[in-house]
């Protein structure tokens, strides 16, 4: 399919999703036991996820193996958000800290034009994934960073922009200060659906990009043989322990394996039950210590 994206080039989209993807890194790892309760998980949680949801074993291990990867996941997706705009004209993306601390910064001598009609020839970004991620003495701290900066220089506007907004917008942004509503009409908040729109000048350059991702991150994944398929056994090694079980019912043997994972020391849990459990996989030495490790005994 051709490249139709005028304001980016093929070329530029493809190495920043591999950029992207990179950021990845040990995430893309597969997850073993002993990696899956590094941090230790919650079985109670797992215990109610898999009921109430009405899932098996297998798919409630899943899902909390995504979840522990994309706790980390949003830092990288916030890359792909802001490192874009270093191949977009006119625009420039500092290093971290440099430049004021700011992420995108857009400069046009033939001026840019404000919702209210108002031209400045700079605008300073401070990009979030999602609108709801700033409490509020985090959106005061920035909103007094952006007045700071106004008053540095009377020739611009100071922009949050949203990947995830509560809709398409480009307002004046107003918030709580000091427990005083602030509100300044060169200090907005806007969605990056109008922040694309605004430095390449099509209204639908956003959607472009969407559009172009999906096909663009699989050419990527297809053409990297370094990019690791995770192939994750947490399932199998808990089913492996929980077959050593004197229960005769394979999920209640299943939810002692998946108990043993936060309370092996545990009054009741650290007696009768490990001991036997531990008896019974004996016979095998790996999966003994192995089981050991993964419980902490």
């Amino acid at each position: 399919m051709s490249w139709t994206i005028s304001f980016i080039s093929e070329h530029d989209f493809m190495n920043h999703i591999q950029s992207t993807i990179q950021k990845y890194g040990d995430k893309l790892e597969s997850f073993d036991l002993r990696r899956f309760n590094k941090n230790t998980v919650d079985p109670v949680k797992l215990i109610f996820d898999k009921t109430v949801y009405k899932s098996t074993w297998e798919e409630t291990i899943k899902n909390e193996i995504f979840r522990q990867r994309d706790k980390s996941n949003n830092n990288d997706i916030g890359y792909f958000h802001q490192r874009i705009f270093q191949y977009i004209d006119k625009c420039h993306v500092p290093d971290n800290g440099e430049e004021g601390g700011w992420d995108v910064i857009y400069k046009n001598p033939d001026g840019i034009t404000l919702p209210d009609g108002s031209i400045v020839h700079t605008v300073y970004v401070e990009m979030k994934n999602k609108h709801n991620t700033m409490n509020s003495a985090s959106a005061g701290k920035t909103f007094i960073k952006m007045q700071a900066q106004l008053l540095r220089d009377d020739d611009c506007a100071c922009f949050l922009v949203e990947a995830i907004a509560q809709r398409s917008q480009n307002i004046k942004w107003e918030t709580t200060v000091d427990g005083q509503k602030q509100g300044h009409r060169l200090i907005r908040r806007v969605s990056i659906d109008k922040f694309y729109s605004l430095v390449t000048g099509q209204e639908d350059a956003f959607y472009q990009i969407c559009m172009a991702l999906p096909d663009a991150i699989q050419k990527v994944i297809n053409n990297s043989p370094d990019v690791i398929t995770p192939s994750d056994t947490v399932f199998d090694e808990l089913r492996k322990i929980a077959s050593h079980s004197h229960f005769k019912d394979e999920e209640l043997a299943m939810s002692l394996a998946i108990y043993m994972l936060g309370f092996s020391t545990y009054s009741g849990f650290d007696t009768a039950i490990v001991s036997d459990l531990l008896q019974n996989i004996r016979e095998d030495s790996v999966l003994l210590e192995y089981t050991k490790q993964v419980l902490n005994l």
